[in-house]
């Protein structure tokens, strides 16, 4: 298996993004195909599941098309068929893994189901070729918040998540209501650089039964309240003032319980991954608390960071080579826990 190329064609539709990637040997993206939606749910202000899965139907074999022709490959090269089968959304999930059977059955290859929490937290080997287990990972994301130990590939320990609202779930309700739209997170990080973090004091919840939980909902309800208190009584909203100060409690939670699970754990090397990873104020806070300990950071790029095939073509190729293969009944899971088959 050394010496010998392993390529893997790889289809990502748990959401809104259809993308198709080749990747040889876990670490070398050969093409990353993205078609986003973004457009399209703007309109309704979140991701309309339905319009979601339609799109993916129209847009799945021009991905897979194009992911193949940037890498000068047919599928006949493919040594293996790597597909996102949750979590997701069901029916966005099912165009995705329709797709991928179709192909493994009709090309004679091996199907890998892989789970979307595992791809990103994979992204992070793409541009870090050093980076290997065991390290900590922190994956935030608009559907997931989650603190991972990764003690090797394709072996994880959920050491903490959210109890509610994911941190891009606050991002998106919080932009909504300060009158930013859609998407949340790009949109307040843009306008928090304006504002004081300090201006409001939004709580930061601490979880007595799980130090390294999550949860985001009564922040979410705070800013509400503000907002609504400042309404009644008159008092002129600060946009900027409201976005800093809520982004600063979010980052400031993920960072304390990041650090305590390095800290208690041992850990020499930590990773971020999802949508909310591309955050330059929460990658400037965790490399200055990383340094501080002395601890290895690790990020990747933002296109790796949203939903993307290229994670899963990396993932799926360490699942390929440790002999995961799946038949023709896999399904999609809408709610698949991260380290289950």
């Amino acid at each position: 298996m050394e010496n010998k190329e392993v390529k893997v064609l790889a289809i990502e539709s748990s959401c809104d993004e259809t993308a198709a990637a080749v990747v040889v040997n876990g670490r070398d993206v050969r093409s990353n195909v993205i078609s986003s939606q973004i457009d399209l749910h703007t309109l309704y202000g979140g991701v309309v599941p339905e319009i979601a899965s339609r799109k993916h139907i129209e847009k799945i074999n021009q991905v897979i098309e194009q992911a193949l022709q940037e890498a000068d490959y047919t599928l006949d090269d493919m040594d293996a068929i790597a597909v996102t089968y949750g979590p997701g959304l069901v029916g966005a999930l099912l165009v995705g893994v329709a797709e991928a059977k179709a192909v493994a059955y009709a090309k004679k290859k091996p199907l890998v189901g892989v789970h979307h929490i595992e791809g990103h937290i994979c992204a992070n080997y793409i541009e870090n070729k050093e980076l290997e287990p065991p390290f900590l990972c922190l994956v935030v994301s608009g559907g997931h918040t989650h603190l991972v130990r990764v003690c090797d590939y394709g072996k994880y320990e959920i050491l903490g998540k959210t109890r509610d609202d994911a941190a891009g779930e606050a991002f998106d309700k919080v932009a909504r209501a300060i009158g930013l739209g859609y998407p949340g997170g790009p949109k307040i990080e843009k306008v928090a650089h304006e504002g004081n973090p300090h201006a409001v004091e939004f709580p930061r919840a601490k979880i007595d039964d799980g130090p390294y939980d999550f949860s985001f909902s009564g922040l979410k309800s705070a800013v509400l309240n503000y907002i609504n208190g400042c309404n009644m009584k008159g008092i002129d909203i600060v946009q900027a003032d409201v976005a800093a100060s809520f982004q600063k409690a979010v980052i400031d939670v993920l960072v304390a319980n990041a650090m305590r699970a390095i800290d208690e754990f041992g850990m020499e090397k930590f990773a971020i991954a999802g949508g909310v990873a591309s955050n330059r104020t929460l990658r400037e806070a965790l490399k200055e608390a990383c340094e501080k300990k002395g601890v290895e950071f690790y990020y990747p790029s933002p296109v790796y960071c949203t939903d993307n095939a290229a994670m899963i073509g990396v993932a799926g190729y360490y699942d390929y080579i440790a002999g995961k293969r799946d038949g023709l009944d896999l399904n999609a899971i809408p709610n698949l826990r991260l380290g289950e088959r």
